[in-house]
């Protein structure tokens, strides 16, 4: 197995592709609005994927954060809010935007276990600040460690419920970014102690089943390299000091933020202590050249996966995703 979660370029797969994936056997697969029509023909392209990889407990990801970040959409699919309204609860009535975000985020999983998807890149658990980039903006829980923890433990909660792993991110903190990672590279020059407060709603998660990295500089602690390609921030930060236990993935490696070729990013995350490297694209001269740069996936990276999928179960509760959003809206009502 190769330690790499691959995009396909369509909404299914090609012959070129479907060999390329047998041969090289990648840890997963991400899927976006372009591998995407409706129900019977996602649900027959994760089938395909987990038959052509003979496990049951593939990972197969997606980006349905709700909001501007969803995949799936209406009028197929429910309308998700962002992470931002429940944080406008939270003001209010703590315990009933907990109870929300739970709901919506159980209801995400049942829409997703239905068509065949696995693992969910939510919750962020990235701490706001006055000046952070719209990048993530509303897609965050808030300004307070204590209630961006709050908050996430409920989403990576309501996915399990749903029958998915949820992906806690961005790793060690993306909410000082003053620019878009897509697009440029963040530096963040706040000291060790002020990122303390970054640093503090992921180590409430410690234990979460899967986490992706930031594209992000931060120079008290490696000036040089971003979080993603820094084996000072893997092992000390996120390993060290937060404690994180699950399996670790990079970003997107297409990102701007990032130099070099994709293929040459994904063998130095790898290298510098990432699980696992994220290309998105689909792009097949690209994917062959990450898996002949990318060695085997380590013992201890294959256990953290399968440790990982082992935490969900099989769901067929499908007809609650109704009522799941009704009270999710009832609660944010209160608003």
């Amino acid at each position: 197995m190769k330690p790499v979660i691959f995009g396909l370029s369509g909404d299914r797969m090609t012959d070129e592709e479907r060999a390329f994936f047998r041969d090289v056997d990648p840890a997963g697969y991400i899927l976006f609005k372009r591998n995407i029509v409706d129900r019977t023909q996602l649900r027959a392209l994760t089938d395909d994927l987990r038959g052509l990889s003979g496990r049951d407990d593939l990972a197969i990801l997606i980006d349905q954060e709700g909001g501007r970040v969803s995949r799936m959409q209406p009028p197929e699919w429910p309308a998700f809010p962002p992470g931002g309204a429940f944080n406008a609860l939270y003001d209010v009535a703590p315990m009933s935007a907990i109870e929300a975000a739970r709901a919506n985020a159980e209801a995400i999983g049942l829409t997703l276990s239905e068509v065949g998807i696995t693992v969910d890149c939510l919750p962020l658990l990235d701490v706001r600040v006055p000046e952070t980039h719209d990048a993530i903006g509303d897609r965050a829980f808030g300004n307070e460690p204590l209630r961006v923890a709050s908050l996430g433990r409920a989403v990576i909660d309501g996915l399990k419920a749903g029958g998915v792993v949820g992906i806690v991110k961005h790793m060690p903190g993306q909410g000082r970014a003053l620019v878009d990672s897509h697009h440029e590279l963040p530096t963040v020059s706040a000291s060790a102690d002020d990122l303390a407060q970054d640093l503090a709603p992921f180590a409430a998660l410690k234990n979460a089943p899967m986490g992706m990295t930031a594209h992000v500089v931060f120079e008290a602690w490696d000036a040089e390299r971003c979080a993603t390609m820094s084996p000072v921030v893997i092992q000390d930060i996120i390993r060290g000091q937060i404690g994180f236990t699950g399996l670790l993935m990079s970003d997107d490696l297409d990102m701007k933020a990032l130099k070099g070729d994709v293929p040459q990013r994904a063998a130095d995350c790898v290298a510098a202590g990432c699980d696992i490297a994220l290309n998105c694209w689909g792009r097949f001269d690209e994917m062959v050249a990450i898996a002949n740069l990318l060695p085997e996936i380590t013992a201890d990276a294959r256990t953290r996966l399968d440790t990982a999928m082992a935490t969900i179960r099989p769901v067929d509760h499908f007809d609650r995703i109704a009522a799941l959003t009704e009270k999710r809206d009832a609660l944010l009502a209160l608003a």
